[in-house]
C-alpha cells in the first residue's frame, strides 16, 4: 500500500486537533461554574441526531458520577483553575482497535479506560473522594431550581 505523506500528516493534525477541542470545551464549562466554587462532572456522549445518520457530543455537567457507557468520555474540572482531571474515554466498541499499541491514533489513556470497562467497571463507577454527599447535592439543586424559577418570572436573586 503506497502511502501519501500529504494526506496521512493531514489526518494526524485532524486527529491532534480533536484533543485540544476535548479540553477547550471542558475548560470553558470550568469557567462557567455551573455549581459555583463545587468541583462537578463533564459527561460527554455521542447521540445519534434526528436523521440517523448525524452525530453530535452532548457535554453535561454533573455532581454525580454517571455509569460509564460506550462512546463516553468522564472528565472532573475544579472551578478557579485550569486543573481537568480525565476519569475515562470510551470510544465506541466498533474502533477499540484504532486505539492500540502501534496504530497512529494509539492512545494509552482510552486502552486503559477500554480495559477497565470490560474488566473492572466498578472501578470506573466508584465516586471520587471529593464528591459531595446526596444532601449537599439536592441543596445545590434546589438552589438552582428556585433560581430558575425566579429568573422565569422576571426576578433577579441577589
Amino acid at each position: 500500500m503506497k502511502i501519501d505523506r500529504l494526506d496521512a500528516h493531514d489526518r494526524l493534525n485532524e486527529f491532534k486537533k480533536q484533543s485540544l477541542d476535548i479540553s477547550e470545551c471542558c475548560q470553558d464549562l470550568v469557567n462557567k461554574r455551573p455549581f459555583g466554587d463545587t468541583p462537578f462532572y463533564i459527561f460527554a456522549h455521542a447521540r445519534t441526531e434526528d436523521d440517523g445518520v448525524s452525530k453530535r457530543i452532548i457535554w453535561q455537567p454533573r455532581l454525580t458520577r454517571p455509569k460509564p457507557q460506550t462512546n463516553s468520555m468522564l472528565f472532573k474540572g475544579y472551578p478557579g483553575s485550569d486543573l481537568i482531571k480525565m476519569c475515562w474515554m470510551i470510544p465506541a466498541r466498533e474502533m477499540w482497535d484504532q486505539y492500540k499499541k502501534g496504530n497512529l491514533t494509539e492512545h494509552s489513556f482510552v486502552c486503559w479506560s477500554i480495559d477497565k470497562f470490560e474488566n473492572e467497571r466498578a472501578l470506573l463507577e466508584q465516586p471520587e473522594d471529593d464528591d459531595l454527599n446526596d444532601d449537599a447535592i439536592d441543596k445545590i439543586y434546589e438552589s438552582i431550581g428556585r433560581q430558575a424559577k425566579f429568573e422565569k418570572a422576571g426576578y433577579t436573586l441577589i
